[in-house]
């Protein structure tokens, strides 16, 4: 993070508050797989949560990662979050597993949820890789209570790397598929697709090629019907620089040097802008553009929201235009 060098002179929303959190309780849910509960240290409810929401969990190291939801309540009295140790992690699911404990002080932001069930949907297909299931599994829950139309199909390599999957295998709603139960044969999600009931929505979850799969799968249905969450970048940050960024507010004018993001320059020039994950995945550095095409390399924002070009994440993504007009 740059460190502003100079007083700021437009704040655009201050870092929201933290929330003082302990891990109550650290269980096992598949092989390389935990939930970590955590709780206010005073047993107050937390902010509420809707299905695929997630936090960003504070970690001791210094680090900062996000997280789904397990659980999603109006009024949680903890937060359970499903994390798989990564044999790729840059050390934040290593860190988790070898330094947490129970009764660990952690910090955590309130929830944020840019993987909502859509409401009006007459009917709802979710489809789960591996952890993938943990929003997917919050909105089981909530679908089920609800006694909505809703099917889930959940995938992995086999039983063993599958999170709830004794709780979902008797389920009449979930279809469990293991590679190595058929073949070596992936989720079929063209066939998915393609027989699913008119006007349903689509959801998954998942890693990078199960995601991109799904969205070839989907690429005749309407954009407003289809829903996915990355967990990591799908592309890398703009570093091109070499443009204007007009702050409307102001009427101030900033030059994006080439080998610096929109927000580390606007920082260096002494803005307060609120941001996590700095690498397009999270959605709170999200910024309304008023003119000027940016160059979008989030995984937040679907096709349909790049081409509109109504807002952007200035933690990664540049411009394609000599000058870029923000409502900063």
């Amino acid at each position: 993070m740059t460190v502003a060098v100079s007083p700021p002179t437009i704040v655009s929303g201050s870092a929201a508050p933290l929330i003082d959190v302990r891990i109550t309780a650290i269980r096992p849910a598949a092989d390389d797989t935990r939930l970590y509960d955590m709780a206010r240290p005073d047993g107050a409810p937390l902010p509420a949560a809707e299905p695929g929401a997630h936090i960003d969990l504070n970690l001791p190291n210094g680090m900062t990662r996000q997280y789904s939801l397990v659980i999603a309540h109006p009024l949680p009295d903890r937060y359970t979050l499903g994390i798989k140790r990564d044999p790729a992690s840059r050390g934040g699911s290593r860190y988790i597993f070898d330094e947490l404990k129970i009764g660990q002080a952690l910090t955590v932001s309130a929830p944020r949820n840019h993987f909502p069930l859509a409401a009006d949907a007459a009917h709802h297909v979710l489809i789960a890789g591996g952890i993938g299931i943990t929003p997917i599994y919050a909105m089981t829950q909530k679908l089920g209570a609800d006694r909505a139309s809703f099917d889930l199909h959940y995938a992995g390599r086999s039983r063993r790397q599958l999170a709830f999957v004794d709780d979902l295998a008797g389920a009449a709603f979930a279809h469990i598929h293991c590679d190595d139960e058929h073949g070596g044969a992936l989720l079929d999600l063209d066939r998915i697709v393609s027989q699913a009931l008119p006007e349903s929505h689509f959801y998954c979850c998942g890693p990078t090629p199960m995601l991109e799969a799904f969205r070839a799968a989907t690429a005749a249905v309407a954009p407003e019907r289809v829903h996915f969450e990355y967990f990591s970048p799908q592309a890398e940050a703009s570093k091109a620089g070499g443009f204007v960024v007009e702050l409307a507010r102001s009427g101030r004018e900033v030059f994006i040097p080439p080998g610096q993001s929109i927000l580390e320059t606007l920082r260096e020039a002494g803005l307060t802008l609120d941001s996590s994950c700095q690498e397009g995945i999270c959605g709170v550095c999200e910024t309304k553009v008023i003119s000027g095409v940016p160059d979008h390399r989030d995984s937040v924002l679907s096709d349909h929201e790049h081409a509109a070009n109504k807002t952007m994440m200035i933690c990664c993504s540049g411009c394609k235009t000599e000058r870029l007009v923000l409502d900063l």
